[in-house]
């Protein structure tokens, strides 16, 4: 296959979904570009769910002094627990939707029209200066050995 520039007899993902003129095609545009912006808004949005959680795991567990002097961790949650938690299945939800997305991309991408590629690119783009920039770098102040 090589890339091309056209809209007549494009087909969309599925086989009813062709594009046969240029305002379909310009339609078509328009929602490939915001499928990328949201696909780069969900990556980033699942990362800062993510460092949320693993900030709250590393806060829920607490020094407590033993009877000999020593120190004890209580940690209010098991693996188990964490493992069915709410958060935990946000996030497996969030991946699967997010995988989803990413190979209707893939796809869109491989029909080689080279309006719907450059609108995957520029979607993907735009997404990432919009979301990007929150991207927090997280120090973990108990790490001492940068």
């Amino acid at each position: 296959m090589t890339f091309y520039f056209g809209y007549n007899n494009v087909e969309l993902l599925f086989t009813g979904l062709l594009i046969n003129s240029p305002g379909e095609m310009v339609g078509a545009c328009i929602g490939v570009f915001l499928l990328a912006v949201l696909y780069e808004g969900l990556k980033i949005g699942r990362e800062a769910l993510l460092r949320r959680s693993q900030v709250n795991v590393r806060y829920n567990s607490m020094p407590l002094p033993g009877a000999d002097g020593t120190v004890l961790m209580e940690t209010h949650k098991t693996v188990g627990q964490r493992m069915l938690s709410p958060a935990h299945f946000m996030q497996t939800l969030l991946h699967i939707f997010q995988v989803v997305v990413s190979y209707f991309l893939m796809l869109v991408f491989m029909t080689y029209n080279g309006y719907l590629c450059i609108a995957v690119a520029a979607g993907a783009g735009i997404g990432y200066f919009l979301f990007s920039w929150r991207k927090a770098v997280v120090v973990d102040i108990t790490e001492h050995c940068h």
